[in-house]
């Protein structure tokens, strides 16, 4: 089984606007509301890939009873934490004189310790081994950043696989427990390893420097230039064709998604690399947080190049 787990998740609606200009009023056109958060795109990547997965995480308030109702109307499992507070909301914002696109993101709801605590109950109820573990996106207000290390080692000490997805203090502590995989971006990794990544080299010698720590899976995303996949002591660099994008948001989810597709189905690198980069590139080509349905997946596998480093 999968399980997503969204400690910070949101309404995401995507807004389009003639031209930005700053201090002005505009009239904006909504291009899509999307059910958000990172593990929640993972979730959604997946079930446009026909796999199912259960959703955790906090949540609360209207917004939140919205986010559950329209994730249950939508077929999927769900089993949050209410904090009693409302949820986040954030804004995609397209300028069409220039392509340029603003995210504003709000915080998101303040928490405790004893929602930390019903959290950790509800995961070690449902923990069984070999079930993986997407734990992705940012901390709440009130969240230690060492949470995501402490539900690393929870899920691992019960032979669950642990797939990790953040950045900053909850990347660089929960790197420490040496979680089964690891999502990256390029931006994230030079600030973990504190080191400039300026070229393909760099990346690939980046990769398998976390791998060698014990991540068996280490996938470093590279944005339009596809990603690097360290695992089974390889390199692979997989590289995406040029295409239109629609809007980069949420297509680091999509290619945990097609990570955790490949991880199931116990495929070897080239097929694991190629499996990640074409969901990320299919919900690149959507607008908003859309994800790509599997016809496109299928259709971009074979258009993904790969060379091993």
């Amino acid at each position: 089984m999968i399980f997503t787990v969204t400690l910070n998740p949101s309404l995401d609606r995507t807004l389009s606007v003639t031209e930005l200009q700053p201090g002005r009023i505009h009239k904006a056109r909504l291009l899509r509301s999307d059910l958000g958060g990172k593990g929640i795109n993972v979730s959604r990547a997946l079930h446009a890939l026909g796999i199912p997965s259960r959703i955790l995480g906090f949540s609360g308030g209207r917004t939140g009873s919205a986010l559950s109702e329209g994730l249950l109307a939508d077929g999927y499992r769900i089993a949050f934490v209410d904090t009693g507070s409302e949820i986040r909301q954030n804004v995609t914002l397209v300028d069409e004189s220039s392509g340029l696109i603003t995210k504003i993101n709000e915080q998101g709801p303040m928490i405790g310790e004893q929602h930390i605590a019903m959290l950790e109950e509800l995961i070690d109820h449902l923990l069984e081994p070999e079930d993986m573990w997407a734990i992705c996106g940012s901390l709440p207000p009130g969240a230690p950043t060492e949470l995501y290390a402490k539900l690393i080692h929870q899920v691992q000490g019960k032979k669950g696989r642990a797939f990790l997805d953040a950045s900053g203090l909850p990347l660089k502590e929960g790197v420490t427990t040496i979680p089964f995989a690891l999502k990256i971006n390029s931006e994230e990794a030079a600030e973990l390893l504190g080191q400039c990544l300026d070229s393909e080299s760099d990346v690939c010698q980046a990769a398998q420097g976390i791998h060698n720590t014990g991540v068996q899976y280490v996938l470093l995303t590279r944005g339009a230039q596809g990603a690097v996949l360290a695992m089974n002591g390889e390199i692979v660099v997989a590289t995406p064709p040029a295409n239109t994008a629609s809007s980069p948001v949420g297509a680091g989810d999509a290619t945990l998604a097609g990570l955790l597709w490949a991880v199931q189905d116990q495929c070897d690198s080239i097929t694991t690399a190629r499996r990640a980069v074409a969901c990320g590139t299919a919900a690149a080509m959507q607008p908003g947080t859309g994800v790509g349905e599997r016809a496109l997946v299928q259709d971009l596998l074979a258009q993904i190049q790969i060379k091993r480093y």
